[in-house]
């Protein structure tokens, strides 16, 4: 073994692939600061009554849960410059190409969420004098987020998975880097490594939402 019975050179290794590691958080990060809130907003446009504003959401929605996320990271990264002659690096690219395809996700999650709220609630707000923002934010909302909580997580998880889709468009990535590493020095043990992240990664998101989960407990349903 060349690298995890040999401190010295695990160190130097992982050294290596510290841009990778950075590149890989970056896009993580990134993308679910703004697929959230997006889908958020998506969910709701979706729920309109309008259909000239759900039914383009709809397909929206359509096209990015039906198709792969590596069609959509190259559709960006080439089509866009093609058709507005305006050039993308490819780490925006990707965050971009990642933030709608999750907000789309995000966004049939989030619709569950609220469709699942009793309608007698929406009734009592009313009766009571609540605004509509007010009954959002502050009777629906928090219920919501309880509701949503186990599938935003598997969402979450999996996009920790996902980021190494990053590197058909040569994006320095964490799994670019420990594939590099692995060629130069002909050894596997570099993607094993970069596997030990990605699953460490995830033991850090289970432990958040597991953390989440018990501060909602209050709520009942």
């Amino acid at each position: 073994m060349r690298y995890f019975n040999n401190p010295e050179a695990f160190m130097k290794l992982m050294a290596s692939m510290q841009s990778g590691i950075v590149a890989t958080l970056t896009i993580f990060f990134a993308t679910l600061i703004f697929s959230i809130p997006l889908g958020m907003v998506i969910a709701l446009l979706r729920m309109n009554r309008r259909r000239i504003i759900s039914l383009p959401v709809s397909l929206y929605i359509l096209v990015m849960r039906g198709t792969p996320l590596m069609l959509q990271i190259f559709a960006i990264y080439f089509a866009i410059p093609m058709l507005t002659g305006t050039n993308l690096n490819r780490m925006t690219a990707t965050i971009l190409a990642f933030s709608l395809n999750y907000a789309a996700y995000f966004a049939e999650i989030f619709r569950g969420g609220i469709m699942a709220i009793p309608v007698g609630q929406h009734e009592a707000c009313q009766v009571l004098g609540f605004t509509k923002t007010q009954t959002f934010f502050h009777v629906v909302l928090p219920q919501v987020v309880k509701r949503v909580l186990l599938p935003v997580s598997n969402e979450v998880i999996t996009l920790v998975k996902d980021t190494s889709l990053a590197n058909i468009i040569a994006v320095g990535e964490l799994f670019r880097a420990a594939k590099n590493e692995a060629s130069r020095t002909a050894s596997v043990e570099p993607l094993f490594v970069a596997g030990l992240f990605y699953l460490l990664m995830n033991g850090v998101v289970t432990l958040v939402f597991s953390y989440l989960t018990r501060r909602m407990d209050y709520y009942k349903d």
